[in-house]
């Protein structure tokens, strides 16, 4: 009789494994460049940044005195907040039995310093958001800095770039280095505007700038009215606390609400100009140690550093709806 699967049942493997392992996707982390680096800060937890307003000039006339008037003057912190990390282990009886145990710790490792890289964007851009006043105008010069899209269902349309953009002017911000980071949904709601073509640059004037991985994975949507824009899907979404009345570009009054996106604009031409700041005290690194009690390898990758505002004359959100597109 021949050998078949009947009776050499003990010979079937019930399931196989293929060698190739899916990993999760990703998109690409916003590059360094976008904040100043306070490489100065190596110690302590809170360090302060000074800052001088503006000089008033005044009249002078034969025979009489000046006024001596001091210059303003202020100062931001920047604090260490964040302490993230993570750990795992591989037990012996796992490296004896299993296969591939390699792969699997290498991917690991690789998913746990994402994640972190995942936090650190993500609270970048939490800090854009809560530096500004929630439902307020937050003007610079009489000029709002913080709106809400003007379209149906509060999207995003050329009209409110252009009442930004109006916006940095007024605040004497540099024309170059102006980005937006936005919802796709936003990109997509340009991606429906036929007129945007007539005003849209498709080269990023900054696109040197950027890794490759950020460009391919954020994409870049296109050049529109002095904005490089970009996508993101870890933009900062409103919250309860944070609800209010905002006011469209043409000055019309609206509702935000829960869920709304906070798109993020601002220029990063130089430190000086960046809205935002950040220190690292510890960058992401692994360490890792044999627990001979547990027979178990263990590993942990830590990190801690600081995210904070140092100016929000250069930096604007327009609110928009995270499911509508114009």
């Amino acid at each position: 009789m021949a050998q078949n699967r009947t009776n050499s049942d003990a010979f079937v493997e019930a399931q196989r494994y293929d060698e190739f392992i899916l990993s999760n996707l990703h998109d690409g982390m916003i590059p360094d460049n976008m904040t100043r680096d306070v490489g100065s800060f190596g110690t302590g937890t809170t360090l302060n940044v000074k800052s001088v307003g503006t000089v008033t000039l005044q009249d002078v006339a034969e025979g009489v005195p000046m006024v001596y008037n001091p210059i303003d003057n202020s100062s931001v912190t920047l604090t260490i907040t964040e302490y993230a990390g993570d750990a795992w282990a591989i037990s012996d009886e796992l490296r004896q039995d299993g296969s591939q145990i390699d792969q699997l710790h290498a991917a690991r490792a690789q998913e746990s310093t994402r994640a972190l890289q995942e936090k650190f964007e993500s609270d970048f851009l939490a800090v854009c958001n809560t530096a500004q006043t929630n439902d307020g105008l937050n003007a610079i010069n009489g000029f709002k800095h913080r709106m809400i899209g003007s379209a149906t269902s509060r999207a995003m349309v050329e009209a409110d770039l252009i009442e930004m953009a109006l916006a940095f002017d007024k605040a004497n911000v540099p024309a170059a280095g102006r980005i937006g980071i936005v919802d796709p949904i936003v990109a997509a709601t340009f991606n429906k505007l036929v007129t945007v073509t007539s005003n849209a640059d498709m080269n990023s004037s900054f696109y040197g700038m950027w890794t490759d991985s950020f460009v391919e994975n954020h994409r870049f949507v296109a050049r529109i009215h002095g904005w490089d824009l970009f996508t993101s899907n870890r933009l900062p979404l409103i919250a309860t606390a944070t609800a209010g009345t905002l006011v469209q570009g043409d000055g019309t009054a609206d509702n935000a609400e829960i869920g709304d996106v906070a798109n993020v604009f601002m220029s990063i031409v130089d430190d000086n100009v960046k809205p935002i700041m950040k220190a690292w005290r510890k960058m992401p690194s692994t360490e890792g140690w044999r627990a001979n009690e547990d027979r178990e390898d263990r590993f942990q990758v830590t990190s801690r550093y600081g995210i904070g505002a140092q100016r929000v004359d250069t930096l604007g959100v327009i609110v928009t709806s995270p499911t509508a597109s114009a």
